[in-house]
């Protein structure tokens, strides 16, 4: 039996608040939580596979140009090597697909500094790897200069409305700023790996990746395969943030070793490897402006942004998503670009465009609030558009002037306008900070197959993945409450694309997608169970393991009568939003100590408060807001990538030179869930959360080292140096060194 939603209108019918089994919602720990801290669960280079191979991707120092010949035989002999794989496939970027035998051609395109070519294939991985480093190549190098005139305007995400500079110019009150923010890596803990091993035909590779159902056809596209000849595994994903979306070289290169060879390849990439090679987030230079009356109220908003990409990449920085409708000012311009560079891909890192995109618009706020004399949250609040600026659609949901007021509340936030310097605690200058937070809301279509077993227990089956979100504990908190089971009495199989298709781990939208799914394969199980009973579906309560209605009640296993029941369910997403504006709200509140001679910055505390539709889970819900706020700690402080300006390569590509926030830079965090309902947003009505934790929080930091020490710092991250240059031009004489 299969149940399928396309939801074209809002759902309003509270379902899971009619239910009685109380798990939805309630803060309860991940059931594979154990293994994965007692390291037994099983990642993707972890398989014991007997007779499996080694290999090690090669790749090319060149920034720009081609690779000439690669030399197999410079490395044949050297002990325990079996191969050398050099294929066209993989010099590739293999999302895009390469069907077919290509084994290598003279003269390969190279298009940025890192870019893999080959792969060495040996009995263990330290043969591999020597074999690797000696393996001679000749290539040519060409100048990747970038180019003004490859810019090219994102259409799609620009708007012109009204009049900006007259606006501009008529302003009692305006705000003209440029802010830049350098690029990111995911820097997911687990490095991307890959086992395959092909059989009769089919190839089954265990690989650390996000997006199963449509990794898998990228890499059938890729090997000129057959969908159905191709299974991924992926239960345990050790953090993606993006990073594994997509099929990346790791997997195409150990599936052609294992198709060629007739025998499992395991390959890894080093912390180097992906950092080099994997996807990036854009560096951004981004023109704010903003124009307000005298009371406050905007009456123009502009948002500018250049990013880069490689040619032939169709991703952009989605930089303006939020800045569409965040907030009011009826004359705006919002502008795209996109240029051409040579640098590794571009694309989804950690909550894109929000992520980098927000945070300048709030700092751009907080210099408006000082113009106009004005608290910032009072400047905020006063202009919160009652729909869409642009479009005129009014919101789903919206929770930012709650998650302000309650969020300041929690804080203890003293409403005032800006005075910096005004707090001194011996050599550090105190300072706090606002910010709103937002985030769109996407669901993606997504099948789950649940089946209650003879014994009353239940089973929850999709490809779907986990990256450490808990996937594991809210898919089973759905069938749970909707079956009225225990979490005890539910497994959840996930990452195997045997399974019926999920929407993947990305966009934060795998809870509101699946768990709908799931939730739809309930009720076709709910109506089953009714149906032998012959009352309606909804006279029927499920509890604690019982079926219960008017006039009497059975066990489920006297009631499955030693049978199975099964059932699919199918979400898609469909008109329910077309006429609505659906997103996630929030607010951040930091406080800072800025060193007065050194620029060092210090968070010493953060608060963030979110709406987010319904909390599926309490616990998992925090967790990913507080790995939010950290990721706002080192987008605010100590993330960026740097790259050689003579020859391209990455300079800090590992995670000794490449900053992200550890135990000690991050201070006390509080997280404040403010729940609602959002019908237009999933069946379940329930908004994604993984990602809007870092979408506003790094322009609270900035802002309150402005509050401190009375510097405003306009390049992101804002390191001791750019802190401090920004202190001395702003230093009253009487403290100048």
């Amino acid at each position: 039996m299969t149940v399928h939603l396309k939801q074209d209108a809002p759902d309003n019918r509270d379902v899971l608040d009619g239910t009685g089994q109380g798990v939805i919602g309630a803060p309860l720990p991940r059931p594979e939580g154990l293994m994965k801290v007692t390291g037994t669960a099983t990642y993707a280079a972890e398989y014991a596979v007997e007779g499996c191979l080694e290999g090690v991707l090669v790749t090319v120092p060149v920034t720009r140009g081609e690779v000439l010949s690669i030399d197999e035989h410079s490395v044949l002999t050297m002990p325990g090597v079996v191969a050398v794989i050099s294929d066209e496939r993989m010099t590739g970027r293999p999302a895009q697909g390469m069907a077919g035998e290509a084994p290598f051609q003279p003269a390969q395109e190279v298009c940025y500094w890192g870019q893999p070519v080959a792969l060495v294939v040996a009995d263990t991985f330290e043969q591999a790897r020597d074999a690797a480093k000696h393996l001679a190549m000749e290539w040519r190098s060409e100048d990747a200069p970038i180019d003004p005139a490859s810019v090219e305007t994102e259409e799609d995400e620009s708007t012109l409305q009204g009049d900006l500079a007259h606006a501009m110019a008529e302003a009692a009150h305006s705000v003209d700023v440029v802010i830049t923010t350098e690029g990111h890596a995911s820097a997911a803990m687990e490095p991307h790996a890959a086992l395959a091993q092909w059989n009769d035909g089919a190839l089954t590779v265990h690989a650390s990746l996000q997006m199963l159902k449509f990794n898998r056809a990228e890499l059938a596209d890729s090997l000129g395969l057959e969908e159905e000849q191709v299974r991924l595994l992926s239960p345990y994903v050790g953090g993606g943030f993006g990073s594994k979306l997509g099929v990346s070289q790791e997997v195409v290169a150990a599936s052609l070793a294992a198709m060629k060879l007739g025998r499992p390849v395991r390959v890894v990439m080093s912390r180097q490897q992906v950092f080099q090679t994997v996807e990036r987030r854009s560096e951004t230079h981004q023109r704010i402006r903003l124009a307000a009356d005298a009371e406050g109220k905007l009456t123009g908003f502009g948002h500018e942004a250049l990013v880069s990409n490689l040619p032939g990449e169709t991703f952009a920085e989605p930089v303006l998503q939020s800045s569409q409708f965040l907030y009011a000012g009826e004359n705006r311009l919002l502008k795209l670009d996109l240029a051409r560079i040579h640098r590794m891909t571009a694309g989804s890192v950690r909550a894109p465009g929000e992520a980098v995109g927000v945070q300048t618009v709030e700092q751009a706020m907080d210099m408006l609030a000082e113009k106009v004399g004005m608290d910032p949250i009072e400047l905020r609040l006063r202009n919160i558009p009652e729909v869409h600026p642009a479009k005129g659609t009014p919101f789903s949901s919206r929770k930012l002037a709650e998650c302000l007021r309650e969020g300041a509340a929690a804080f203890g936030w003293e409403p005032r306008p800006r005075a910096p310097r005004h707090t001194r605690e011996g050599e550090w200058w105190i300072g706090t900070g606002v910010a709103s937070g937002a985030r769109v809301h996407f669901v993606e279509e997504a099948k789950a197959r649940v089946t209650l077993r003879p014994d009353g227990t239940a089973l929850v089956e999709t490809d779907m993945t986990d990256i450490g979100t808990g996937t594991y504990a809210i898919l089973g908190q759905v069938a749970g409450e909707m079956l009225g089971l225990v979490p005890d009495d539910i497994e959840v199989r996930l990452g195997d694309t045997d399974l019926p298709p999920g929407s993947g781990s990305g966009g934060s939208v795998g809870a509101a997608s699946c768990g709908s799914a799931v939730f739809l394969a309930c009720q076709g199980l709910r109506e089953q169970l009714a149906k032998r009973l012959n009352v309606g579906a909804d006279e029927l309560a499920l509890k604690d393991g019982f079926a219960r209605w008017d006039g009497g009640e059975k066990a489920l296993p006297e009631l499955l009568g030693g049978e199975p029941l099964e059932c699919t369910g199918h979400f898609e997403p469909g008109a329910s939003t077309e006429d609505l504006t659906v997103s996630s709200f929030g607010a951040f509140f930091a406080e800072v100590a800025v060193n007065r001679w050194t620029g060092e910055t210090r968070v010493r505390r953060m608060t963030g408060a979110f709406g987010f539709g319904r909390v599926l889970n309490a616990r998992t819900a925090r967790s990913q807001c507080l790995g939010g706020l950290t990721w706002c700690i080192g987008n605010a402080l100590t993330e960026s990538l740097l790259f050689d300006p003579v020859d391209g390569h990455l300079a800090n590509c590992d995670l000794a030179e490449y900053h992200v926030p550890v135990n000690r830079d991050v201070p006390d965090l509080e997280v404040l869930l403010l729940e609602e309902r959002d019908a237009a947003a999933s069946p379940i009505q329930a908004k994604g959360v993984g990602e809007l934790g870092l979408c506003g929080g790094a322009g609270a930091i900035a802002n309150a080292i402005y509050d401190a020490c009375g510097a405003r710092v306009f390049a992101y991250p804002m390191t001791p140096d750019r802190v401090m240059a920004a202190m001395e031009s702003s230093r009253p004489p009487s403290e100048s060194t």
